[in-house]
């Protein structure tokens, strides 16, 4: 009977203590925990971090996706920590693709801003959502659930996305089975996929194994 007492009264505590701060600007010299970052000191809080000009700038997109996504979460914007809110700006070349991932902490809204996006989602029944989006089109993805971003136009295209997370989290699902060193085998058993599939995949994203 204690502990569940002792319990209640630790959540209870813990949510006083959240309610009474108007905030907890990430304090990105202390270690990152299971809880995320710790509040910094208020004496040493300013109006900088509460500011973040990054989205400003186009992002590189000379690479294998031809895409680029900047963030704007709790480690380069302090002051979404504890907020349940961050943001990222999506920049795509022509050809260009944000591949199958998901955010296991976070739902996201999606708007595009210049050009035209095909962006989709896939629910736990496997049933596929998509759609080509163009300017001032928004879309929301479930937290957790797979979602796509593809440039469907002929010239750039730029979006921002919104998450109810200030660390939403970020798993590519190519680079979770090609970039690192699971065992071609078992990859080939669990896609079905043959040999020669997996290796070149590898090589592609520089897995091994």
């Amino acid at each position: 009977m204690f502990l569940p007492i002792l319990f209640l009264c630790s959540v209870l505590f813990s949510s006083s203590y959240a309610a009474v701060q108007d905030f907890c600007v990430a304090d990105l010299s202390a270690p990152f925990g299971p809880a995320g970052y710790s509040c910094k000191k208020p004496a040493k809080v300013t109006v900088n971090d509460f500011v973040f000009s990054g989205l400003g700038a186009s992002g590189n997109t000379s690479n294998l996706i031809k895409a680029a996504v900047t963030p704007a979460f709790d480690a380069q914007f302090p002051g979404v920590n504890g907020l349940d809110i961050s943001l990222a700006r999506l920049d795509l070349a022509i050809g260009g693709v944000i591949p199958l991932h998901t955010h296991p902490r976070a739902s996201e809204v999606l708007i595009v801003i210049q050009g035209s996006i095909c962006a989709g989602f896939i629910d736990s029944a496997n049933k596929v959502y998509f759609r080509s989006l163009a300017k001032g089109d928004t879309m929301v993805f479930p937290r957790g659930l797979l979602h796509f971003q593809v440039n469907a136009g002929e010239s750039r295209a730029l979006a921002f996305a919104s998450f109810s997370s200030a660390n939403p989290g970020l798993q590519i699902l190519d680079f979770a089975l090609f970039a690192n060193n699971l065992p071609s085998e078992l990859i080939e058993k669990t896609t079905f996929l043959d040999d020669a599939q997996v290796k070149k995949l590898k090589q592609v994203l520089g897995g091994t194994g």
